[in-house]
């Protein structure tokens, strides 16, 4: 009988309040989305670190008659050079493989990983990526005294260094992490007023049968519980309706950036369920505990 009186109490709270019950199921909803999908954009970024910190590389490109390098004075680099430079880089404690890259393998690489982008292909024509060294170090932070020691060697053209490249990417995707999770912060806050706002009104509503209920002796709790079991439920909700919107997130926004930018790996739905239900209880229990102590310090009932 208490059972089925609390669920008729959290039934008539929640359908007297319908339009602010529908704006904090919104409301939660936007916030546990975005708070989720700032886990995934943090997850990504540490996955694709793992995965790309063992594969980085510096880039040795060497000189060519389209070289803007002055020191390479608009001539191929010869072979003598191109012995002298591979000589040089085995011989570095910080190298732990080089491997040559000529015209062909190059545009042959380039063709592979932009094959995504057929327009940006098509722009591109054999022999416009020069003769490289691919180098890969035994210490990726490692990679000041190799370009040192390349930058001004005859026929070397410049020095490129992946790493600096994905830092830069990455720090994208932390701007993008940080904003969603700014943005949920705000809707958690405004969650939170909606929840004291709800709860207040439907415990004045039904004053009269809190009123009663304190004088026949029930507890505290049992007259709290269906005001609080209503905000958690309306979290329940939210967090549901979130867990769409992180779905689709996943699709639209993860996987297309995993497809699209090579330098991101691919995020499992492992990873996408966990923060899911992460989202949905942090919702639960935020909603639970504004109603909680929306009543102890503003209600007495």
């Amino acid at each position: 009988m208490r059972v089925q009186f609390v669920m008729q109490e959290i039934w008539i709270g929640l359908r007297r309040n319908l339009t602010m019950t529908i704006s904090l199921v919104i409301t939660v909803a936007i916030a546990m989305a975005l708070f989720g999908t700032g886990l995934l954009l943090r997850q990504q970024v540490a996955a694709s670190k793992d995965y790309w910190y063992d594969k980085i590389e510096v880039s040795i490109f060497l000189c060519a008659k389209t070289s803007s390098n002055a020191n390479c004075q608009k001539q191929d680099v010869t072979d003598q050079q191109r012995s002298e430079i591979q000589a040089q880089l085995k011989k570095m404690p910080q190298v732990s493989n080089v491997q040559y890259e000529n015209k062909q393998q190059a545009f042959a690489r380039f063709k592979d990983r932009f094959a995504g982008s057929p327009g940006f292909v098509q722009s591109t024509r054999e022999g416009d990526i020069p003769d490289s060294f691919r180098v890969k170090l035994k210490n990726p932070e490692e990679y000041k005294p190799v370009a040192q020691a390349m930058l001004g060697h005859p026929g070397v053209d410049t020095v490129i260094n992946e790493q600096q490249i994905l830092k830069k990417f990455f720090k994208i995707l932390n701007g993008l992490q940080a904003a969603a999770l700014g943005i949920a912060l705000i809707q958690v806050i405004a969650s939170v007023l909606l929840v004291g706002n709800t709860v207040r009104l439907s415990a004045f509503n039904r004053r009269r049968e809190t009123g009663i209920m304190r004088l026949v002796g029930a507890s505290n709790t049992y007259i709290q519980l269906p005001f609080i079991l209503e905000g958690a439920i309306a979290g329940l909700i939210g967090g549901l309706f979130a867990s769409v919107l992180l779905v689709i997130s996943k699709k639209l926004l993860i996987d297309r950036l995993a497809g699209t930018v090579q330098l991101v790996s691919q995020l499992g739905w492992f990873q996408v369920i966990m923060v899911i239900i992460v989202s949905i209880c942090f919702g639960v229990l935020l909603c639970a505990a504004s109603s909680f102590l929306t009543l102890r310090r503003y209600l007495k009932i």
